[in-house]
């Protein structure tokens, strides 16, 4: 009976120490979770994994965004978030996103925020989740915006020298316009939210600048090209006609109202000028040079200044 009685007490010993890990675990989760600082809306960390958060008890929902009221699920591009409507220090937990169309997710019944982003187009929708599985969709009101630019004439204007500038069509009462997206190259498709844009188009690095209002239409891909009144023109000092670049140049170039707009460092001096008058200044070796020359759109040219005593200024003179 002894025996028994030690080997019962043996098997519930073991059964408790086998027991004891799994109560520890779960002791220790708990705690993680309670400790968690879930951050908000303007500032979260996305989930490490591209799957939603899967939570014990919740229901199923199904979410899905359209381009128009009428139009067809995106299959692609979008980027899901949910968010609990609650703010914690000011901000909205999220607690499950996902990547790609269409998104399941599970959640615990309740009320959510769900944010659906394609490319710079975005809608929130709040949600209601139960214990059955039910679907949502979101109507992005989104169209495409592609952009380019030519010269007079048609000419293609090389990409790398190209940029565009998307900023909100409404300006503040300051005048200044909100950027929604910088640096954007030619040819390129930008998702926006239906409605009217403000694009600049910048032709090299000094002043050809094209302004235009365009609308983007919810479901159409906007094709808009615009027109550069502009050439490339190279600069060079040289002591003779037709002559080598003179080194250790330094170039001032002169609107045509006196105002500076460009300086530069070099033999050669090249930039892309919008058409018009200008007054272009070198220095040399304590000699300053001047020369005055028209820009004339689509037409690319080499200026020459002549490093003559006859073309030379004072340096005060030129000063003032």
């Amino acid at each position: 009976m002894f025996e028994g009685t030690v080997r019962l007490f043996l098997i519930w010993l073991g059964a408790l120490l086998l027991m004891a890990p799994v109560s520890f675990a779960i002791a220790q989760n708990v705690d993680g979770v309670s400790d968690l600082k879930l951050p908000g809306i303007s500032s979260y960390a996305t989930p490490k994994g591209e799957t939603s958060l899967a939570l014990s008890g919740g229901g199923a929902i199904t979410l899905s965004a359209q381009l128009t009221d009428k139009g067809s699920d995106i299959t692609r591009g979008i980027v899901w978030r949910v968010f609990k409507p609650e703010a914690v220090n000011g901000k909205l937990p999220m607690v499950a996103s996902s990547h790609g169309g269409t998104a399941v997710f599970q959640l615990e019944p309740g009320s959510y925020l769900v944010h659906a982003s394609y490319g710079r187009a975005g809608a929130t929708k709040r949600i209601t989740v139960g214990k059955d599985a039910k679907r949502e969709s979101l109507v992005l009101d989104a169209g495409g915006l592609k952009l380019d630019a030519v010269l007079s004439g048609g000419v293609r204007i090389p990409p790398k020298n190209l940029r565009f500038s998307i900023y909100e069509g409404t300006a503040e009462a300051n005048g200044d316009r909100a950027l929604i997206i910088p640096d954007v190259e030619p040819n390129s498709v930008v998702r926006l939210n239906a409605g009217i844009y403000h694009v600049v188009s910048t032709y090299g690095a000094v002043n050809a600048v094209i302004r235009s209002d365009i609308r983007v239409e919810a479901g159409k891909l906007t094709e808009a090209t615009v027109e550069h009144h502009a050439a490339e023109i190279t600069m060079k000092l040289v002591r003779e006609t037709g002559g080598e670049a003179i080194a250790d140049t330094s170039w001032s170039l002169l609107n045509e109202s006196g105002d500076p707009i460009k300086e530069t460092v070099g033999a050669f001096a090249s930039m892309v000028l919008a058409e018009g008058d200008y007054t272009i200044i070198a220095k040399n070796r304590d000699r300053i040079y001047q020369k005055d020359f028209t820009v004339v759109a689509g037409q690319n040219q080499e200026i020459e200044v002549l490093a003559t005593e006859a073309a030379a200024m004072d340096p005060e003179e030129g000063a003032d």
